[in-house]
């Protein structure tokens, strides 16, 4: 019979690609992941990795295992979320990772609530989507917190519930003295000539910025860039440029800075993804419940897939 502990070491070196990957995920050494893949190699009598270079590869017989192993331990999981359920106990372990704004502003009080239950043990990582959703994707996280555009929608793998939890609209921020500060509103025509402050090339919130002020015809003059917000607002306080803000987890906004609202209002949405084989879990139904309500969406998760927002 096979050992399913190994089933899992080989569907983990076939989702990160390699043994290394693989020891990471599962949190043991490499060389334990040579030894189980070498012991199930026995079990099937067939080679399941090849050498490729400095690594190794699936052979296709690795490959059909992997699949296998991959439905069995949705399988397992769907099982034992079915068995919690019937307990009915929040309890066990629950890993969930947010992006930097989610972990700041959202997150605290989700955590502090989920210590109602004292037989709970959550642990946070700050991660943004393209690296927490293949880790959900690959067992390594229970709950994942991500966000998107409505211009550039997050692809939600197969497998995957989702929830949205909220809307966050983004400000502009200027120097005190700039000559746009007093105004209600601007349009992003205004802001042709504007040097800006944003994130690094890559990241979600500096493509947007980008994209939409070329779909204005605008080429943007990053003159700096920033991962932290409160950097981001030193620098606007300095006058070197402008930036756009959230509104969720906003930092104290230094004195020599004004927010001014943006026409149209630029919003990103803000969602709880978990594995749909784990939607039965006691657990990942509070989790979800609680980051629901800390904006006041009290709807019920739905068992097994899409969640309504």
């Amino acid at each position: 019979m096979l050992n399913l502990e190994r089933l899992r070491v080989l569907h983990a070196v076939s989702t990160t690609g390699s043994v290394v990957g693989a020891a990471r995920t599962l949190h043991v050494t490499t060389s334990a992941v040579s030894q189980q893949v070498a012991r199930l190699e026995r079990e099937v009598g067939q080679p399941l990795v090849e050498r490729q270079g400095r690594g190794l590869r699936l052979t296709d017989a690795g490959e059909l295992l992997a699949r296998s192993a991959g439905d069995l331990l949705t399988r397992v999981e769907q099982v034992e979320a079915d068995l919690a359920e019937h307990r009915g106990a929040v309890a066990g372990s629950l890993a969930i990772a947010a992006f930097a704004t989610a972990a700041r502003g959202l997150l605290p009080g989700v955590l502090r609530r989920l210590r109602d239950w004292p037989d709970l043990s959550v642990s946070l990582s700050e991660l943004e989507p393209h690296e927490s959703v293949p880790a959900l994707c690959r067992g390594d996280l229970d709950l994942a917190v991500v966000q998107d555009w409505l211009e550039d929608p997050l692809t939600i793998p197969d497998g995957v519930a989702s929830r949205h939890l909220l809307d966050d609209p983004f400000d502009l921020a200027l120097p005190a003295g700039h000559p746009l500060a007093g105004n209600e509103k601007v349009t992003v025509a205004e802001l042709a000539e504007q040097d800006w402050i944003s994130w690094s090339a890559g990241q979600i919130c500096h493509d947007w910025l980008s994209r939409t002020l070329r779909s204005e015809g605008v080429e943007p003059r990053v003159a700096h860039t920033a991962s932290e917000h409160s950097t981001q607002l030193a620098l606007v306080a300095a006058g070197l440029g402008a930036a756009v803000i959230p509104r969720l987890g906003r930092d104290h906004i230094p004195a020599g800075v004004r927010l001014v609202a943006i026409t149209p209002t630029p919003t990103r949405r803000v969602f709880a993804l978990w594995r749909t084989s784990a939607s039965a879990r006691p657990a990942v139904r509070a989790a979800v419940r609680v980051l629901a309500a800390a904006h006041g969406l009290l709807d019920e998760v739905e068992d097994g897939g899409q969640v309504g927002g």
